[in-house]
């Protein structure tokens, strides 16, 4: 949950941001019609030096489905427990048990292979596309986490197809949040901004924040949503 405007210190890496492109590739056809819209900002496109391009592109390399490895048999109980309460907080997102299941494991996976708090990106996702799989928004941004085609292009293999399939999703998702946080030296507020392409405005970050404090866990707690 956060406690102000700034998030615990960050590593420092080089970054970017990006100037706004309003491109929408042709959907496969059998998409068309499960393309939703929605209504959230989208990234800006500005250029990346090589050495950033690079280190985010490698941090987007596909490496199969997410295989959780924990460190002793509390932390995977631990992990159990989250991910049934957090089941239960999105059932009406998801009414599938497998289905809620392998997203919540992309999730938690993604999210901390990014150094992110998974609370913090359930909220991010809330807020940009409802849960929604082939959310479209107005200036072209896609999924879960309304990735601007963009960005396939500049770290990624040109094919912005794959940004409807889930862990592409979150894995770009992911990366590019963490690529802001690191640009913004930590502070979530101007992070969010920069991820909405609405960087220093309160009402996105704000937004999130809210959606962010539904996704919190504590043990114990199993309150729906």
């Amino acid at each position: 949950m956060p406690s102000g405007r700034t998030a615990a210190p960050l590593p420092r890496s080089a970054a970017a941001g990006l100037r706004r492109r309003g491109l929408l590739a042709a959907l496969p056809a059998a998409l068309v019609g499960a393309a939703l819209p929605a209504h959230a900002g989208g990234q800006l496109e500005e250029p990346l030096a090589d050495s950033v391009r690079t280190a985010l592109r490698a941090a987007v390399v596909s490496q199969g489905p997410p295989e959780l490895v924990f460190a002793s048999t509390e932390a995977k109980l631990s992990y159990l427990r989250w991910l049934a309460a957090m089941s239960d907080r999105l059932y009406r997102r998801k009414a599938d048990a497998a289905v809620r299941r392998e997203f919540l494991q992309t999730v938690w996976y993604e999210s901390r292979r990014a150094g992110l708090d998974v609370s913090l990106v359930l909220g991010l996702i809330e807020v940009e596309s409802a849960f929604r799989k082939f959310a479209i928004s107005s200036v072209g941004a896609r999924g879960y986490m309304q990735i601007m085609p963009f960005w396939v292009r500049v770290i990624g293999d040109g094919d912005a197809g794959k940004l409807f399939h889930m862990q592409t999703n979150l894995r770009f998702g992911c990366v590019i949040l963490r690529h802001y946080l690191d640009r913004e030296r930590g502070d979530a507020f101007m992070a969010l901004g920069r991820y909405n392409g609405s960087r220093g405005k309160p009402p996105y970050p704000n937004a999130v924040f809210a959606a962010q404090r539904k996704w919190l866990y504590e043990p114990g707690d199993t309150s729906r949503i």
